[in-house]
């Protein structure tokens, strides 16, 4: 991070439309995490690829209204824009069905990458957009740019991943965000015993290079451990709109005071924060100013 030039966070894969039953909205985890930085006031990059089509042009009209660059979201001429069925249940938990092949599944490595990079301070990505050779070996590539702070938003959408996948991401991590079950399951995998977080987070500090993880658990708040320390931050009490894109925002947020070298405990309240106030409204995106939200954080705070 010392070398970096510039404070810019780049953010690899995804950007879709989520059809929900009474709407279409633009999403994708990366584009989300990408939207929320630049309310917060954070320069942030999106590397994705959309189709050639009227999806994709509304898409790239999109990013360019919520201040994103579209230089870095290439148009791919044979595969369409992505498309995501998301269905909310009563307990508003979101299931998708994602199509598969589509545009990001094949997200090219570009010469000019290379400097925007360079000059970057941070690169977010996930696993979804390494289930195509293509996408995933541009992300390799980006993953060894040693300047760099690499955020693994792990993102586990049956039948889209793989143990080896995400194994290899893994080890690239400096940090790690995960909610609880995404934590089991990866921990399943190395050492089925393990059961408690505690011991989860330490088997993984000790086998990988990470250096800190991000916990998301729902309406039971979050926890951020380092290697030298644990934070708990407990939920703000909302009535929910709906859960999309709440852990992106969370990410973003968490982001936007840990660049900045704010202290744990602030860093993981102000995520938290972010989550319930985006899980208040609708969509993964809504508009607000950064104003808005911290004016919400500093009265929920006064009620806890």
């Amino acid at each position: 991070m010392e070398n970096s030039t510039s404070n810019a966070v780049v953010c690899f894969g995804e950007i879709l439309w989520d059809i929900l039953p009474d709407v279409k909205r633009p999403g994708g985890a990366p584009m989300n995490v990408a939207y929320h930085l630049q309310r917060l006031g954070i320069d942030s990059k999106l590397i994705s690829s959309v189709g050639d089509d009227a999806l994709g042009r509304a898409l790239l009209e999109f990013a360019s209204e919520i201040g994103l660059a579209t230089e870095t979201i290439q148009v791919h001429e044979q595969q369409p824009t992505s498309e995501v069925i998301a269905s909310v249940n009563a307990e508003h938990e979101v299931r998708y069905e994602i199509v598969y092949p589509v545009a990001w599944d094949f997200i090219r490595w570009l010469p000019g990458y290379e400097t925007l990079l360079k000059e970057s301070t941070a690169l977010v990505y996930g696993s979804l957009a390494s289930r195509n050779d293509v996408s995933a070996d541009t992300l390799l590539t980006m993953l060894r740019f040693e300047n760099l702070f690499k955020v693994f938003d792990v993102n586990l959408r049956a039948p889209h991943y793989s143990r080896e996948v995400i194994d290899r991401l893994l080890k690239a991590a400096n940090l790690l965000k995960v909610n609880a079950a995404e934590l089991g399951i990866l921990c399943s995998w190395y050492e089925a015993a393990l059961q408690e977080e505690a011991a989860q987070v330490e088997y993984l500090f000790a086998n990988f290079q990470i250096d800190e993880i991000l916990i998301t658990k729902g309406a039971a708040g979050a926890s951020y451990y380092t290697r030298e320390h644990k934070f708990e931050q407990q939920a703000f009490a909302v009535e929910v709109n709906d859960t999309i894109g709440s852990g992106d925002s969370f990410l973003a947020a968490f982001l936007s005071k840990r660049l900045q070298h704010a202290d744990g405990g602030s860093t993981l309240e102000y995520a938290v924060a972010m989550g319930a106030f985006i899980t208040a409204q609708s969509g993964a995106c809504p508009p607000y100013h950064k104003a808005d939200f911290e004016g919400f954080l500093i009265s929920r705070r006064g009620n806890q």
